[in-house]
């Protein structure tokens, strides 16, 4: 069996696309997607692939709406959205809270999984009032059926983010890289605040999973164990050369996982077990942000055939 799958390749993927990973009960039919958000919309609108990465936040959203592919708790990118949030240091904003009455843009779609986090740290470390920011999009959303809360609104046409919080139109704006002297991060070391959520509140925020077609995972009972083993063996070797100092040319993500590693052993926990904490936080904070419109347990978001898997 040949499923045509959509992943990008980095570290814990590796082994899958040079091919000395191989599943047992069928074949990856590889498709490169050069932007992979591209891939999520064309997912969650047209079930073009089989297996699919994609953003949690726009699979919690394509659950809610009915869309018929399910996840794997495969949770392939994770990262901290501390330093995510710029704002114009001449718009009076001396702390998070500040930002309360204000507009704030947001890159592309309000359910984007870094809106979601960096919305998340404002409220959670900072007692930012959420309600009380006017949220400005630049783009639409990937489940076109989704409808945001009143205090979102759209960009004007011709306008872009970055030029809006430049010029102050826009206090604030996550997910957007500014290049300007007015413009600085509103969390000043944003890494090193990440990390230090992780070691005082557990705080390691899920960015990407894989989902499946439903009618696949129902015609074939074992697929879903099958695809769970395969992407782990995966990341067991790439965790083994990063342990052991064998990658050539080390990124950032590798060197914020060996950063992760230091605190936590495995960066890339797979599994229901050990990120029940994030996922629950992760449903809580879509469900009060108006991204899904109720509370759901982590079990529902996965097949029951994984919920004891830990990798």
């Amino acid at each position: 069996m040949l499923l045509k799958t959509v992943t990008r390749t980095q570290g814990n993927n590796q082994a899958l696309k040079d091919g000395s990973v191989k599943p047992k009960t069928f074949d990856f039919d590889f498709e490169e997607i050069p932007v992979l958000v591209d891939a999520f919309r064309r997912m969650v609108r047209e079930r073009e692939f089989d297996i699919c990465e994609m953003a949690i936040t726009t699979y919690l959203c394509a659950r809610e709406h009915g869309k018929r592919f399910t996840a794997l708790p495969i949770f392939l990118v994770r990262a901290f959205h501390h330093g995510a949030i710029v704002y114009n240091v001449k718009a009076g904003i001396g702390v998070p809270k500040d930002l309360e009455g204000r507009k704030v843009g947001v890159n592309r779609g309000y359910t984007v999984t870094t809106g979601l986090w960096a919305r998340s740290i404002l409220q959670d470390e900072h007692g930012v009032d959420l309600s009380k920011i006017t949220w400005v999009l630049s783009g639409d959303e990937h489940v076109a059926e989704y409808r945001p809360p009143a205090n979102v609104v759209s960009m004007a046409q011709g306008k872009t983010l970055a030029n809006m919080v430049a010029t102050g139109e826009l206090a604030a704006a996550i997910g957007v890289e500014v290049d300007h002297a007015d413009v600085m991060p509103l969390i000043p070391n944003g890494e090193d605040a990440g990390l230090a959520a992780l070691r005082h509140r557990g705080h390691y925020p899920i960015n990407h999973l894989i989902v499946v077609k439903d009618d696949r995972l129902e015609s074939a009972p074992d697929l879903a164990q099958d695809v769970f083993n395969t992407f782990t063996e995966a990341k067991r070797r790439y965790l083994q050369r990063l342990t052991a100092g064998a990658i050539d040319a080390p990124t950032e993500v590798d060197r914020m996982h060996q950063r992760v590693m230091e605190i936590t052993g495995d960066p890339l926990p797979y599994g229901i077990g050990p990120n029940r904490r994030v996922l629950e936080d992760l449903i809580d904070h879509a469900r009060t942000q108006g991204i899904i419109t109720r509370t759901i347990a982590p079990e529902d978001m996965f097949p029951a055939t994984t919920h004891g898997l830990v990798g």
